[in-house]
């Protein structure tokens, strides 16, 4: 009901004075206090829509002309947390099948900068464990495809970039000169 007395008081004069005008009025009433339908909010937010482009809120917004990313790539139901994760530069979020797919892209860098054979060989032995792991999880998701890493031969791998990388250092390195008591003559 109406919180305005002068209202309740006006619907309670029609209907003392005209019975048939007060059942018109209560149908109007119903009318006016029924739900929208699906529909009706669709109307609704079409003509709202319509009327923002009229005033030119849409104009100038980013990315405005250019094609949509991603868009002839093949159907992935888990794009928008891929996108999300990639842009956001979070690790260690997500399922645990796509956590260890970006950590097997970049573990050759994360190889790379450690020092010692040991803690090379602790790190593969580590992630192989994790990959194990997501296999046997029932939780759903996607699948895990991520392989499993050779330990021995991701060693002798990490061996030769090492390697590799000391000669480049060494050859790119200014010639040492020589110390003023190791002159001769």
């Amino acid at each position: 009901m109406d919180d305005d007395p002068r209202l309740a008081a006006a619907h309670y004069r029609v209907a003392r004075d005209d019975p048939s005008a007060a059942e018109s009025e209560a149908g109007t009433q119903e009318e006016q206090e029924r739900t929208p339908t699906a529909a009706d909010r669709a109307a609704y937010v079409e003509t709202a829509i319509q009327q923002a482009i009229r005033r030119g809120e849409f104009d100038d917004l980013p990315g405005a002309g250019k094609p949509l990313e991603g868009l002839g790539d093949r159907h992935d139901p888990d794009w928008w947390i891929k996108r999300k994760i990639e842009r956001e530069q979070l690790r260690g979020l997500g399922p645990p099948a796509l956590t260890l797919r970006v950590e097997d892209r970049e573990l050759e860098q994360r190889l790379d900068a450690l020092s010692r054979e040991t803690d090379v060989r602790e790190a593969l032995e580590d992630f192989n464990r994790r990959v194990r792991l997501a296999r046997m999880q029932l939780l759903g998701g996607p699948p895990v495809v991520t392989p499993l890493r050779d330990v021995d031969s991701e060693i002798e791998a990490w061996r030769r970039r090492r390697d590799e990388r000391s000669r480049r250092d060494e050859a790119e390195a200014p010639p040492r000169r020589r110390g003023w008591r190791q002159r001769k003559g």
